[in-house]
């Protein structure tokens, strides 16, 4: 039977602590409760995992359980997908991006907002780090932003009733768009996913804009197990790049929409 594939480190605080959550729902490697879906803890950094498709060759994707660390301190539940535009200083291969599965990011970042977790901020973030060459989806939910929320099982235990309830059945998205520009935190993109029809896959931000030519773009469009259909741009958050973006974005010939 293929796997959902849940993965997370010891070494990780708040994915220990979800995985805590999990055990208590009957999780040792698998649950009787959700039989297609597999845990699998590791002591190494989550951003190196780049064998797990020889773990789990039937593996339909890998949801890792991590900790979102962010000076500000501020309490937040993130998503996001891996992969890196030039440099790789987090894991992963440089200038590669991992698949995404942008039904599944959308579906989870609409649970868990409407899981009104309190005093929590939701936010998708950019795509950044590893792993980024597994052959299946990677997504990463993550809590923090520092240990204070790492160890909060209350947030833990809704983030993992999240992540299994919409494993049960992913809608497939109407629109799909990779999207770029604006801040690590999109608020205009994470708008757009609870708001309107369309999933994301990659998402760069206007740190990496100067990253993205034809290839990395290709690239970006290429690594969605769902077909891309638009460009979407944050058209006050490309600065000196907006031209450049745009011609770029209409040479792919995709419906160019501007957020």
């Amino acid at each position: 039977m293929p796997d959902y594939v849940l993965v997370a480190s010891s070494q990780d605080l708040a994915g220990a602590t979800m995985v805590d959550c999990l055990k208590e729902r009957g999780f040792e490697s698998r649950s009787p409760a959700y039989p297609n879906v597999k845990l699998h803890v590791t002591e190494a950094s989550l951003l190196t995992l780049e064998s797990l498709d020889a773990v789990y060759p039937d593996a339909l994707i890998f949801v890792f359980l991590s900790k979102h660390r962010s000076d500000s301190g501020i309490p937040t539940l993130t998503c996001h997908c891996t992969g890196n535009f030039a440099d790789a200083p987090f894991g992963g291969n440089p200038k590669e991006i991992a698949t995404a599965y942008p039904s599944l990011q959308k579906a989870y970042l609409k649970a868990i907002t409407k899981a009104c977790v309190p005093n929590y901020e939701v936010v998708i973030e950019a795509t950044h780090h590893g792993p980024t060459s597994l052959k299946k989806p990677v997504l990463f939910v993550e809590l923090g932003s520092s240990e204070k929320q790492w160890v909060d099982r209350d947030a833990a235990g809704a983030m993992c009733s999240c992540v299994l309830e919409v494993l049960k059945n992913v809608e497939p998205c109407r629109k799909v768009g990779i999207a770029i520009g604006g801040t690590h935190y999109p608020t205009k993109f994470n708008k757009l996913l609870l708001e309107s029809e369309f999933g994301l896959a990659a998402v760069a931000s206007k740190h990496n804009l100067e990253a993205i030519d034809e290839q990395m773009m290709a690239q970006m469009i290429e690594k969605s197990i769902e077909k891309v259909t638009h460009v979407i741009l944050d058209a006050k958050g490309l600065g000196s790049h907006k031209d450049r973006i745009t011609k770029l974005a209409e040479k792919t010939g995709l419906e160019i929409l501007k957020v």
